[in-house]
């Protein structure tokens, strides 16, 4: 009796790791800006499964570091702010970026101006009609 009870907890556990890994755990998060088509964010699991979500450009109103207080602590994060289809200068949603790594301020820094620089190439671009 004792040895299924056993056997059946560890079952259950390894079941737990599993689905930990492959839908919870993100082992790496990249960015990829491309200022004529849009932004593709991914993640890759633990697992090996990645997950990509694409934003196109015309959706984009801009990119920038936001701040939160969590237990007394500052946390900065990158996001992206959507333009609102019904009123240009509003913002429909907030997207943000890299929350299971976290990288640090100086970095996000690093990689805010880098889609600063795409994102004012796209606006003083001529558009095509």
């Amino acid at each position: 009796q004792n040895s299924m009870v056993l056997s059946a907890a560890i079952f259950i556990t390894l079941i737990g790791l599993i689905v930990y890994l492959h839908f919870v755990k993100i082992d790496q998060e990249s960015l990829l800006v491309i200022g004529s088509l849009g932004i593709q964010v991914t993640s890759s699991y633990a697992s090996g499964k990645e997950s990509t979500t694409f934003i196109e450009m015309g959706q984009v109103k801009d990119v920038v570091i936001n701040e939160a207080i969590h237990m007394q602590k500052v946390i900065y994060y990158l996001c992206i702010l959507l333009q609102d289809p019904g009123d240009p200068q509003g913002v429909s949603e907030v997207v943000p970026l890299f929350q299971s790594s976290k990288p640090r301020l100086d970095c996000l820094i690093e990689v805010y101006k880098s889609c600063q620089e795409i994102l004012e190439q796209r606006k003083t671009a001529p558009q095509s009609s």
